[in-house]
């Protein structure tokens, strides 16, 4: 099984470049369609539930 069944989908500001095209999967999801996902290496955001797809 895949620990991180999802991949970060959007690239349209500096920073969403740098997330682009990572693997990832979300630790919890909370109000107005916002989600914690993690990185392979660690790092955590909180981002909108469209912008990750499955791998």
């Amino acid at each position: 099984m895949n620990t991180y069944p999802l991949y970060y989908a959007w690239k349209n500001n500096p920073k969403r470049k740098t997330m682009y095209k990572r693997r990832c999967r979300v630790l919890t999801r909370g109000k107005k369609n916002s989600v914690l996902i993690e990185f392979e290496n660690g790092q955590k955001e909180i981002v909108s539930l469209n912008s990750v797809r499955k791998v």
